[in-house]
């Protein structure tokens, strides 16, 4: 799978200087859920949505499905002309989901889902 879209200059998936304890110590709960925020937003930013939230981990999907049923009917009502128009749009449509989850030291693990 290619990588994903990210803007020049984001660089890793990781929360800027001050989210971390002063003394090295591993984030709390509170410090853990503002990274995964940070991480959800930037991804946000970049055209993502969320799908389902917990605790310490994000699943978040970018992309619409194609409704084929809607295409059959219009292929059948069109003499089945629109059936150009449907594979052109099911071969480059794809739908991306993405799981955010923050360990316990705080880093952003991200997991590819299936399409």
């Amino acid at each position: 799978m290619k990588p994903h879209d990210e803007p020049h200059g984001w660089g890793a998936l990781q929360p800027p200087p001050g989210y971390y304890a002063a003394d090295g110590r591993p984030p709390d709960a509170t410090q853990r859920s503002l990274i995964l925020d940070w991480a959800v937003n930037q991804r946000i930013a970049t055209g993502w949505r969320v799908e389902s939230r917990a605790d310490t981990q994000v699943v978040m999907v970018r992309g619409q499905p194609l409704n084929h049923v809607l295409h059959a009917l219009l292929m059948v009502f069109s003499c089945f002309l629109w059936g150009a128009v449907w594979l052109v749009l099911a071969v480059r449509n794809k739908v991306e989901r993405v799981a955010l989850t923050v360990d316990a030291q705080g880093h952003i693990v991200s997991v590819n889902g299936p399409s």
